[in-house]
């Protein structure tokens, strides 16, 4: 396809710790990107919740729709928004934000699966939603969400998720996007459409949600009081794929049907990409969550701590007064003895804020392993035991889908961890072909394109990107070492028949 004048997007990626406005330019066979702003995600302890600042981050997004103009000289021909998964704001009738929407992290939903696996069985859920259950589903936050039942009438409340909230307030249009809507445990993943039996039997009502519209859809123009406030006219708002991780899985550069990916960043999200979910009991009880992509593909996936680890490992050195870059505490981990010690990354104990590395050395100490004295070596293990994770996982999808991934595409912030890459590749055994890093942005600029009707489909999205970004190719070493080591691993962590 071929084009007189370069066509600009806005995309606009909300990720859990941080965020950024990317303008991209697409001339019909190139995609090049830039940033125009970056800005911290920060949750706020208020009255004993965790909550989004919500309206600092309508703030920012603003700001990168002001810069985006000032940088390129002309409005962006579209804007779109993705974000973290499965949380939501509440919106009244009259579009007034009820609140900051809470943060998943937030302890409220600490003793909510109990209550409703006593309505509806896990497995029955499991089956209903092909979801995996954890505390910070949006099934659970909205079980317990008082202020529904605070208002008199609940039709006259919207439940908007975090991308189509953003898009609501930019555009007045309320929607649900496809893939985002599957993350949160009341989607049917068979039909794709609301779980209205599940709402239903746990007395969530159904007025809340709006209809469910598919990645690449034009749902109206930028409102006209932001439009003149930032001197921009009347944009175009695109749902995009809400969800950064479908996001991302578009621009994986690939030209197979059957591989594995890891989307690195905060959380690891590692999975393949299939035609129609696995809802078996063994699927259940790996873990793995069934959800939605890009022309209707489901991503069977499992979600694995990631960086957060080496986040909150940082967060913690810094409040001690040594502040690391990601890089130095790379090459930290290159220089540090290889001990063997490893956590299991997917352990609940993990998952609050705070305290990281004093966490990590209590749960070497109490797996009876070498405990981690120095941040080195507290680095090193993080990162091999992430190798580790994905290796069990990838066996793990095998066995479920009866397919061999030979592939592992690996995208997002985390491929720059190059010590991280390279043991993916030495531990599972199979090339690593890492990048782009800002896969999600780009994924999202190219389902704008698409809305704009620039490209056809998800293969010629996916061949663009290889053109446009050019990845890394990471090839096994010391894969007989690293097998023994993985073994040593397994016996730690996993109930072996």
């Amino acid at each position: 396809m071929n084009t007189t004048e370069a066509l600009n997007m806005l995309a606009v990626d909300f990720g859990a710790s941080s965020g950024r406005a990317m303008l991209g330019s697409f001339n019909g066979e190139k995609l090049t990107i830039q940033e125009v702003h970056r800005f911290a995600n920060e949750p706020v302890q208020l009255g004993g919740n965790l909550h989004w600042d919500f309206l600092r981050l309508f703030h920012e997004l603003k700001t990168g729709i002001h810069l985006s103009k000032l940088r390129s000289g002309v409005s962006p021909a579209s804007i779109a928004v993705d974000t973290w998964g499965v949380d939501y704001g509440l919106v009244d009738r009259k579009g007034r934000l009820v609140g900051n929407p809470y943060h998943y992290r937030d302890s409220r939903t600490d003793s909510t699966m109990n209550e409703v696996f006593g309505l509806i069985s896990e497995d029955e859920l499991y089956k209903q939603t092909g979801i995996q259950s954890s505390q910070i589903n949006t099934i659970f936050q909205l079980y317990t969400e008082d202020r529904i039942r605070s208002f008199q009438h609940t039709d006259q409340l919207k439940m908007l998720f975090m991308p189509d909230l953003f898009h609501y307030y930019l555009s007045g249009v309320m929607a649900n996007e496809y893939t985002i809507a599957s993350t949160s445990g009341l989607l049917n993943p068979i039909n794709r459409n609301w779980n209205i039996e599940i709402m239903d039997t746990l007395n969530i009502p159904s007025t809340l949600f709006s209809d469910i519209v598919a990645p690449g859809t034009k749902l109206g123009s930028l409102r006209k009081a932001i439009g003149d406030e930032l001197h921009v006219g009347a944009i175009p708002i695109v749902a995009a794929c809400g969800h950064d991780t479908a996001s991302a899985l578009v621009s994986v550069p690939t030209d197979v049907s059957h591989y594995a990916f890891i989307s690195s960043g905060t959380w690891s999200i590692m999975g393949m990409e299939l035609d129609e979910p696995i809802l078996s009991v063994d699927s259940r009880q790996s873990l793995f969550s069934n959800e939605g992509g890009a022309e209707h593909k489901i991503r069977l996936l499992k979600n694995i701590m990631g960086l957060w680890l080496l986040q909150e490992c940082r967060r913690a050195w810094a409040l001690e007064g040594t502040t690391l870059n990601y890089d130095e505490l790379t090459q930290m981990a290159l220089s540090a003895p290889q001990n063997g010690s490893y956590i299991d990354a997917d352990d609940v104990v993990f998952l609050p804020p705070g305290g990281m590395p004093k966490r990590i050395q209590e749960y070497c100490r109490a797996s009876g392993q070498i405990v981690p004295e120095s941040r080195a070596e507290i680095v090193r293990c993080i990162v091999e035991s992430l190798a580790f994770k994905y290796k069990q996982t990838l066996t793990e999808m095998e066995k479920l889908s009866g397919k061999r991934l030979e592939h592992i595409y690996m995208v997002g912030g985390g491929i720059q961890n190059r010590l991280l890459c390279q043991l993916t590749a030495s531990v599972t055994g199979k090339p690593v072909i890492a990048g782009p890093v800002e896969a999600t942005a780009i994924g999202n600029m190219m389902m704008q394109a698409k809305a704009h009707g620039e490209v056809k489909d998800l293969s010629e999205i996916r061949g663009i990107v290889k053109q446009s970004f050019p990845p890394e190719i990471y090839h096994p070493e010391d894969t007989a070492m690293w097998e023994e080591r993985y073994e040593r691993y397994l016996k730690l962590f996993v109930h072996l028949s």
